[in-house]
């Protein structure tokens, strides 16, 4: 194997390494919702919202990332370098959710919450729709969640 090839596969290896390490790093809650559980990873600070669920070839189905801030505002997600596709439901700080969004891999499409919201919670894509989930519907078990940070 020649130089360049094994550096290419050391560098992917190690952004493989860096990305699973970042995932494990993340405290994880469960939240009830609708007729589901999920446990999801926390992403409470600028840092590990930024990178969210970036990279990522799979997530099991009743896996997520639920993103908090550290007050209600109005905001937007996108895919890019995202590759699984997904659904994002965004809480205002009552913990009910505001909208939903479908959500395709490897694009730059803004998916906005349609008013202040504190919290976005993402799923596998239809998760939310299959476990009768919508606008107006209660998420529990947030309080347990780190507050958000800038």
């Amino acid at each position: 194997m020649n130089r360049i090839v094994r550096a290419a596969l050391a560098a992917c290896g190690m952004a493989l390494l860096i990305s699973t390490a970042q995932a494990a790093a993340l405290p994880m809650v469960r939240l009830t919702v609708g007729t589901g559980t999920l446990d999801v990873e926390v992403a409470s600070n600028k840092a590990q919202r930024s990178l969210g669920l970036m990279n990522r070839t799979a997530m099991p189905e009743s896996r997520g990332m639920l993103f908090v801030y550290p007050a209600p505002a109005y905001f937007c997600m996108w895919m890019k370098n995202t590759k699984i596709p997904l659904s994002v439901a965004f809480i205002d700080a009552q913990g009910r959710v505001i909208n939903i969004e479908d959500m395709a891999p490897q694009t730059e499409t803004n998916h906005c919450t349609q008013r202040n919201a504190t919290y976005a919670l993402e799923a596998n894509h239809g998760w939310f729709a299959s476990h009768g989930v919508s606008a107006g519907s209660q998420i529990i078990g947030l309080e347990k969640a780190p507050q958000g940070e800038y």
